[in-house]
């Protein structure tokens, strides 16, 4: 397991420079999803390096169609998103849930903090603190240009975009964790401080980005969250 979790880790930090490497070549049209993509291959690895190709690549300045862009296509994909408009948007969820755990595993760590006696307790806490923070300046940096909105008015959409969406995100992501700290690593717990504990949470990010996809579909197709 030590052995995968090196391979897991290395590989998807492999995955992260070439997005990054290639998005300094060819910026995205939106430049939030030039910070999306990287932390995006942190947890999906292969497979978001595979999507950002296939996906991605198509809303860089110079592959964009100015057809999409129309009033009426754009009120057309909000009422009935594509899979891929919902997975790209699902991302940003997923971007700031793993930035936020990220910041909030380590400092717990190394405060020794712990919420009712449990580090896990505390995780839950400053996971979901961080990760709705990190989620919704993620979100407020795509609907405030997309929408041409003041800053509150970006703040507040941003507020209704992804509330949800970062919530039915922790679900899954909890609910693994806490399967982790229970059944499969009671004793000793892992920590942050092992390649074992990321790759747990690599599967973890996984299993929250497919529980918040449903709710970021809705969310898409309501017009709270804008359609990629």
């Amino acid at each position: 397991m030590e052995a995968l979790a090196w391979v897991s880790t290395v590989v998807a930090i492999v995955c992260a420079i070439v997005i990054a490497v290639d998005e300094l070549r060819h910026p995205q049209k939106m430049w939030i999803m030039n910070v999306v993509w990287p932390i995006t291959a942190l947890y999906f690895s292969v497979f978001a390096l595979w999507a950002y190709f296939r996906l991605g690549k198509k809303a860089s300045p110079d592959k964009a169609s100015h057809d999409t862009m129309s009033g009426m296509d754009h009120n057309a994909m909000a009422r009935n998103p594509t899979w891929q408009q919902t997975a790209v948007a699902t991302s940003h969820c997923g971007a700031g849930c793993t930035v936020g755990d990220i910041i909030a595993e380590f400092s717990l760590f190394g405060l020794g903090l712990t919420l009712f006696g449990s580090m896990l307790y505390a995780s839950f806490a400053a996971d979901l603190f961080l990760a709705w923070l990190f989620g919704i300046a993620f979100q407020y940096f795509t609907i405030k240009p997309m929408r041409n909105l003041s800053a509150g008015q970006a703040l507040i959409a941003a507020l209704k975009a992804d509330t949800l969406s970062i919530l039915a995100f922790e679900v899954g992501l909890f609910g693994w964790m806490a399967l982790n700290y229970f059944v499969l690593f009671p004793n000793p717990h892992l920590e942050p401080t092992q390649p074992l504990y990321w790759f747990m949470m690599q599967i973890g990010m996984v299993i929250g980005y497919f529980t918040s996809y449903p709710m970021n579909s809705l969310l898409v197709g309501w017009g709270l969250k804008e359609a990629m």
